[in-house]
């Protein structure tokens, strides 16, 4: 399975890109300093040097700051000394300056470097939040490969509402994809409220449309806001959030020695099988509604089944795949470029498809998308007794 993209940090320097970064403030003081002290009495290039501290403040340290605005100071004191003298009054006030600029230079590198501290150790968080509420799926799963990969649209996300997972019964497995509306946190709390009805039911329920009850149940459980005395503002913003929450998710089940899958379909994109050379999708007939939209339409649980024999694989994805767009605002082409990787076991075909679609979206998604590739191997034959 392919990790969760981690958000990086703010620019961290390697040690050679550090380096030659570091050459660029000094660079500028050994310029400068050079060229004053050869040119004409009438020219002073002394306020250049002010250019040294801020560059560094922007990439480096406090420590580093300090120490670039001090040896642009020294440079400063060597041309006042070689011109004319330190005492000088126009050369008195440009090291003042200098000496200035540098100290508020190295207290913004300061607050920056806070600021980054901060961010990482709440990055730090997420990744721990993240590892809980959506789990990796296991590699195997009985006579199932699995891999999957979640990639988060936004550059500093762990992740959003998309969610994927999966559960082991007495008979097969169940997995679960899905789609919670919006971003942000709401999404998430929304899908994490989706996992944690999957997880606690999946193996428990013997039919599929009892398990998508439980799940339908789970939806919007968390938003009830509290009102406050004297006030109807929190009640109509509660009634108003539990109206728009809804997730789109598609459950299946399939059985370790029947080479079929069931699957309720409940709002989202349609899986994709991919069999000796052809993408067929599995377009459910009666498709149910979205989880959390069971007060606004009628609440119709359909399960169907496809085949799904040794050496088929299953594509499991969210929206966030067929519409992302290239630069002329075309839609992904999913289908069509699956039928150049059919054959491919899971974790290549996902690794081939992501990197062939952050490629076609130039690098950044609309929204998040999650993959799941399923291929059924071989069953492996039952113990004698």
């Amino acid at each position: 399975m392919d990790p969760h993209r981690q958000a990086s940090a703010a620019p961290r320097l390697t040690r050679r890109g550090g380096r030659l970064l570091l050459a660029v403030p000094f660079a500028i003081i050994a310029v400068v300093t050079v060229v004053d002290v050869l040119s004409p009495p009438d020219v002073h290039l002394g306020p250049f040097l002010i250019a040294a501290p801020a560059v560094t403040a922007s990439f480096a340290g406090a420590r580093m700051t300090a120490f670039v605005g001090a040896v642009a100071v020294v440079a400063q004191s060597v041309v006042a000394v070689s011109r004319t003298s330190i005492t000088d009054l126009n050369h008195t006030y440009q090291i003042i300056a200098l000496v200035l600029i540098s100290v508020i230079a190295t207290f913004f590198a300061h607050l920056r470097e806070r600021d980054e501290e901060r961010v990482r150790r709440l990055r730090s968080i997420a990744h721990a939040a993240q590892s809980v509420v959506l789990r990796p799926l296991p590699h195997r799963a009985g006579p199932l490969h699995i891999a999957s990969v979640y990639l988060a649209a936004e550059e500093e996300a762990q992740m959003g509402g998309d969610l994927y997972a999966a559960a082991r019964t007495a008979n097969g497995t169940r997995l679960l994809i899905g789609d919670a509306r919006g971003k942000g946190l709401d999404a998430i709390g929304e899908a994490s409220l989706v996992l944690g009805a999957f997880r606690v039911t999946a193996r428990r329920e013997q039919e599929l449309p009892d398990l998508i009850g439980h799940l339908e149940a789970g939806v919007g459980s968390g938003e009830v806001k509290e009102e406050e005395p004297g006030t109807g503002a929190g009640a109509e913003e509660a009634e108003d959030t539990s109206d728009e929450a809804f997730v789109t998710a598609l459950v299946l089940d399939i059985p370790d020695r029947e080479p079929v899958v069931r699957l309720v379909n409940c709002g989202h994109p349609p899986p994709l099988l991919l069999r000796q050379g052809r993408v067929i999708p599995l377009d459910t007939a009666d498709a149910s509604p979205p989880l959390g939209l069971s007060d606004v339409l009628a609440p119709a649980v359909t399960v169907e089944t496809f085949p799904f024999d040794v050496g088929d694989v299953l594509l499991l994805y969210t929206d966030g795949v067929v519409e992302a767009r290239d630069t002329s605002r075309a839609f992904y082409p999913l289908t069509e470029r699956l039928t150049a990787w059919v054959g491919d076991d899971p974790p290549t075909l996902l690794g081939r498809l992501r990197a062939d679609l952050q490629a076609y979206a130039g690098g950044h998604l609309g929204d998040d998308a999650a993959l799941v590739a399923v291929e059924r191997l071989a069953p492996e034959p039952r113990p004698k007794p």
